[in-house]
C-alpha cells in the first residue's frame, strides 16, 4: 500500500507537471499520462503476485503444523507408555525380581523410541524456520518487481480402463482372440506403510508436486479409511482441489471431513475452508453460514480469529469474541 501511494504521489506530480506544458506539447502529455496508466496496472499486478504467494505459503505453514502437532502428541502417547512401564517395573522390583532386567530393557528401549521421536521434531521446526526464510525471500523479489516463475503442474493421465489391450501388445493376437493368461503372474505389491504413505503425501504438498500427492492421499484413504489421519488425508484433497480451482470437489472433501469424521482435529478448518471456497465458487449465503458456524462452535480457535475476518471483508456482523 505504501509503495502504491508513493507512485500515486510521483505520478501526481508528473501529471501536474506536464498539464502545465499541455498547451505546447499536448504528445508528450499522453505519453506520459499512458505511462503513468502502465505503471499503475504494474503495480496492481505486483500486489496480485504477492497476495497468490502469500496463500501458497500459508498453505505449507498448515501442513509442517499439522506435521508438529502430530509429532507432539506421539511424543505424549510415548510419554505415558513410559510412565507404565516404569510403573510395572517397580511392581517387579517388589515381586518378582528375577525378571527385573528384561523388563528394564524394553524401558530403554522406549526411551530410544522417544529420542528419536523428538529428534524429528526438531527437524521439522527447522523445516518451519526454512518456511520462514523462504517468505522473506519472496517478499524481497516481489519488492524488486521480480516476477515468479510459472507453475509446471501436469493434469492427470488417462489410464485403459479394465480388459482394454493397447493395440500391438502381444497378448493381442492379430485374430481377436485373447491368449492364455501367462502362468508365472508375480504376486501383488502391498501398499506402502501408512506411516510412509502418509508422510510421502505431505511432503509432495509441501514441494508443490500436488498431482502426485493427490494421488498418495487417495491411496491413503484406499488402504486405511479407518487410521487416525484419514481425516487429514480427506482435509488434504480438498487443500490441493482449492488451490487448482476445482472448487466443488474442493467442497466435497471438506464436506466429507465434516460428516465421517465429527472427532477430526481437522473438523474447524474444513468447515472454515469449506465457506471460503462456497463464497469464491460465488456462493455467498452458504459461505456465511458455514464461517458463522465456526464462530458458533469453535469459539477462541485460530479458525475463529479467520472466519471473523473473512465475514467482516464480506460486510456480514458478527457477534464479539468471547460471548
Amino acid at each position: 500500500m505504501k509503495k502504491r501511494q508513493i507512485v500515486f504521489m510521483f505520478a501526481a506530480g508528473m501529471f501536474g507537471g506536464l498539464i502545465g506544458g499541455a498547451l505546447l506539447s499536448p504528445t508528450a502529455v499522453n505519453a506520459a499520462a499512458k505511462e503513468i496508466i502502465e505503471l499503475l496496472d504494474r503495480t496492481d499486478k505486483i500486489q496480485q503476485t504477492q497476495k497468490d504467494t502469500t496463500t501458497a505459503l500459508t498453505t505449507n505453514f498448515a501442513v509442517l503444523k499439522t506435521l508438529i502437532e502430530q509429532q507432539t502428541d506421539a511424543n505424549n502417547k510415548l510419554g505415558l507408555a513410559l510412565a507404565g512401564i516404569q510403573k510395572s517395573v517397580q511392581d517387579m522390583q517388589a515381586n518378582y525380581g528375577t525378571q527385573l532386567d528384561s523388563t528394564s530393557s524394553q524401558v530403554a528401549g522406549v526411551r530410544d523410541n522417544l529420542g528419536d521421536m523428538q529428534q524429528r521434531l526438531s527437524k521439522q521446526s527447522a523445516q518451519l524456520a526454512d518456511i520462514q526464510g523462504a517468505i522473506q525471500s519472496l517478499d524481497a523479489k516481489v519488492s524488486a518487481l521480480a516476477q515468479p516463475a510459472p507453475g509446471t503442474g501436469t493434469g492427470p493421465t488417462t489410464n485403459p480402463g479394465p480388459g482394454t489391450v493397447p493395440a500391438g501388445s502381444p497378448t493381442a493376437p492379430a485374430g481377436g482372440t485373447p491368449s492364455a493368461p501367462p502362468t508365472n503372474v508375480p504376486a501383488a505389491t502391498p501398499p506402502p506403510s501408512a506411516e510412509n504413505l502418509y508422510n510421502s503425501a505431505l511432503h509432495d504438498v509441501l514441494t508443490k508436486k500436488y498431482d502426485l500427492a493427490q494421488s498418495e492421499f487417495q491411496d491413503y484413504l484406499k488402504y486405511y479409511p479407518k487410521t487416525e489421519f484419514a481425516s487429514n488425508a480427506e482435509f488434504y484433497l480438498g487443500e490441493i482441489a482449492y488451490l487448482q480451482g476445482r472448487y466443488p470437489e474442493a467442497v466435497d472433501h471438506y464436506s466429507d471431513v465434516i460428516a465421517n469424521f465429527p472427532n477430526s482435529f481437522k473438523l474447524a478448518a474444513a468447515r472454515y475452508k469449506r465457506g471460503v471456497t462456497y463464497v469464491a465458487m460465488g456462493d455467498k449465503p452458504k459461505g456465511v453460514a458455514d464461517l458463522r458456524s465456526v464462530v458458533r462452535l469453535f469459539p477462541k480457535t485460530e479458525e475463529d480469529q479467520l472466519a471473523r475476518t473473512k465475514l467482516k471483508e464480506l460486510g456480514v456482523s458478527v457477534a464479539p469474541a468471547g460471548r
